[in-house]
Parts: structure tokens; sequence; C-alpha cells
């Protein structure tokens, strides 16, 4: 069984960055959406040469997050800050996500809403559509602002359901929405997700918190 990734999200400062290079994180968000955590691609570059610091294991992998981005917006942000892998919380359809894939040469992820229930709020047969076109699937809780991110965890009894359809297509399992280091152990203990996806469960007042980010990590590896 791999270990289950962490990647932790909508980073915006250099210092806290800093911070973390001691601590073993696979993947560090940056949020190009409409959101608080949004950042432009000169903010990115310099976040960017942050994870060349870093001294436990593997450098982490950057992740954009974007929501329906045209071109414009992605020419600017992997020109100031060439990112590793670009995360879609949209509407994004396979075909886009295949030109995305295809025009950067960089992995896509896709981010799948469910409701609280962990029903898909898009119909399997849509879900089908992205086979061969995206690197991994994302699970977030639905919000009606931004299709994800609204710090709700959603029944995880569904998501042996979802890892049976990342296996069969050879992709990871990410899962997101009210994580905390207190909820993410039992997570990991009872579902094994390829990856967990936080950012405001390791917040204190909208700001990230070394300690709480910390925290997380150190509960999630030893699980």
């Amino acid at each position: 069984m791999n270990k289950t990734g962490i990647k932790i999200c909508g980073l915006q400062s250099v210092e806290v960055l800093k911070s973390m290079v001691n601590l073993p994180v696979d993947y560090i968000g940056f949020v190009f959406a409409d959101s608080k955590r949004r950042i432009d691609g000169v903010q990115a570059g310099e976040l960017l040469r942050v994870l060349d610091e870093w001294t436990s294991g593997s450098r982490p992998r950057s992740v954009g997050v974007f929501v329906n981005p045209g071109d414009a917006l992605l020419n600017d942000v992997m020109e100031k800050a060439p990112l590793d892998v670009i995360q879609l919380h949209g509407q994004e359809s396979p075909q886009r996500c295949r030109e995305i894939r295809e025009r950067f040469g960089i992995q896509v992820f896709k981010a799948w809403s469910v409701d609280s229930q962990g029903q898909l709020e898009r119909s399997a047969d849509e879900l089908d559509a992205y086979v061969g076109t995206i690197d991994a699937l994302l699970l977030d809780t639905y919000d009606p602002l931004y299709g994800g991110g609204s710090g709700k965890t959603f029944a995880w009894d569904r998501i042996p359901a979802y890892q049976a359809w990342t296996h069969q297509h050879g992709i990871p399992l990410f899962v997101a929405g009210g994580l905390t280091a207190d909820n993410a152990e039992k997570l990991v203990h009872e579902y094994h997700p390829d990856g967990l996806d936080v950012s405001s469960g390791v917040e204190t007042n909208g700001v990230k918190d070394i300690a709480k980010i910390t925290a997380f990590v150190e509960r999630v590896k030893q699980a």
C-alpha cells in the first residue's frame, strides 16, 4: 500500500512556506481562481523558489488551482511560474483537460464536486468521459460559490466506490473538504486515499498556521 500524499493548498506567504521546508509535504498548492487565497504569477514565482530550499525528502510538486481558466491566464502563470501540475475545479471538459495537458506537458488533476452524502454533482457517465485526459481525481464537497473549497467534509463511506474507479483507470484519488489534524488520521486509517488536500483546516483566522500544518503532516504520516 502506498503512503498517502499530502497537499497543502492556498499558500501565499514566502515566510510561511520557508517555515515548512523541513516537513515531508508532497504537494504545495497555489490558487489562481477567485478566492481570498488567490495569488498571481509573479507571487507564485517567488514561492516556487522556496521549494528549491526543501530539506525534507523530495522537493514538493507545485500545483496551480484554476477554475475554468482561459488561455491568457494559463500562459501568463506558466511563463512566470512553471508549475508541475494544473488542478482544474470548474466545468472543464475532457477535451479542455487534454488540451491543457498536452500544451504544457504537465499533469492535470480534475476536481469533482460531491454533496454532503458523497454523491457526485454530475453523473458517473460524465466522469467516465475523462478517462485518459486527467492524471488524478480530487473529491471535494460542493460549494455554491466556487464549486469546491467549502471547508466541509462529505460522507467518507462513499470513498471506496471512487477508489474502485480510479484504481481501474490507474490514477490516484485525492480527498479534500473539511480536513484537519484531528480527522485526517481517521480518514487515512479507514480509507487509505492516495492523497489529502488541505487548506482551511491548517489556518487560523484565514492565515496558514505552521503549528497546524505540522500537526496535520505528523498525524497523516504516522497513520
